[in-house]
């Protein structure tokens, strides 16, 4: 009874036309703001000698993999909202799986790593310039890319490999582990495990990093005796750390899971703040508010 299956059929949110069309202009409206946020990252950063030091260079590596994140799941998203036939090939959606497990990967990681340049810069600043020259950036930042290129791999591996019987209608947006291991007819136990375990390392290991660098800022913070110095640090700080919580928090909500029976519905809405609401806060909080870049972006 086990056939061999060519696509997946996504469900997405609603099947009522109106609610399709309402969802894709304002899925449409999301995606535009966070690819046009991204790309003005990008080019100032790139076209702005005085922003050329490895905090802006993590910014544009930051906007470069949202801007590869939200594509590898938004474009889809909007043409299965209008198209009569909602699928994705069988190739296509482990594609999409693997390159959305990577680049999640890499963004933890590369959340982490920009606490720790900011724990450097505020907590030794005298330090910074010797610490974090080009050559330590280059290695953090290469780092983070390879290692989030190979942690998606061998859940999409494990996945590609399971059987899927003649039922193939998905309950999400995009293709994600959970309800691809629901759809599966194998026995998933240690597939499962697998993910469990590896999301757990990466997701707590990025956060407690991440956690513990801005708390040791935050001491610093306390110790300034400029008032308006520990107000504009205290809110760059704390606006990062509300982000990165979401970012992983929603994460380790959906991933971290010793079963995957969670509701489809609560599944979908947990993913959107990952997916897409996530990508279009981190160029904002990270780079839009920050003065240097806004008098930058007003020179270019």
């Amino acid at each position: 009874n086990v056939t061999a299956v060519l696509e997946f059929k996504l469900l997405g949110f609603s099947s009522n036309p109106y609610c399709q069309i309402l969802l894709f202009m304002v899925v449409m409206v999301i995606y535009i703001l966070t690819i046009l946020e991204n790309t003005i990252i990008i080019l100032v950063v790139t076209l702005e000698p005085k922003l050329h030091s490895p905090m802006f260079r993590y910014l544009q590596d930051l906007s470069f993999l949202e801007f590869c994140y939200t594509t590898t799941i938004v474009p889809k998203m909007l043409f299965n909202l209008l198209a009569k036939k909602k699928s994705i090939s069988f190739s296509g959606c482990m594609a999409q799986l693997y390159y959305f497990l990577s680049l999640g990967a890499t963004e933890c990681y590369l959340l982490a790593v920009m606490a720790y340049d900011r724990f450097l810069a505020v907590c030794q600043p005298l330090q910074y310039s010797v610490a974090m020259t080009d050559e330590p950036y280059i290695c953090l930042a290469m780092g983070s890319w390879v290692t989030g290129v190979f942690t998606g791999f061998l859940p999409c591996l494990m996945i590609s490999r399971l059987h899927f019987c003649s039922y193939n209608l998905t309950d999400h947006y995009f293709c994600d582990m959970s309800p691809l291991l629901k759809l599966s007819c194998s026995d998933t136990t240690v597939t499962e495990a697998v993910i469990f375990a590896l999301s757990l390392l990466v997701l707590s290991s990025c956060f407690l990093l991440t956690l513990v660098s801005y708390l040791l800022i935050i001491l610093t913070i306390l110790k300034m005796s400029s008032a308006s110095g520990k107000r504009v640090t205290f809110s760059t700080c704390s606006s990062h750390l509300m982000v990165v919580t979401i970012y992983c928090g929603t994460m380790t909500f959906i991933y971290v899971r010793p079963t995957y029976n969670l509701s489809s519905d609560l599944n979908k809405a947990v993913a959107v703040l990952y997916t897409m609401i996530t990508p279009l806060l981190n160029p904002v909080i990270y780079s839009l508010r920050n003065r240097a870049f806004q008098k930058a972006l007003e020179k270019t």
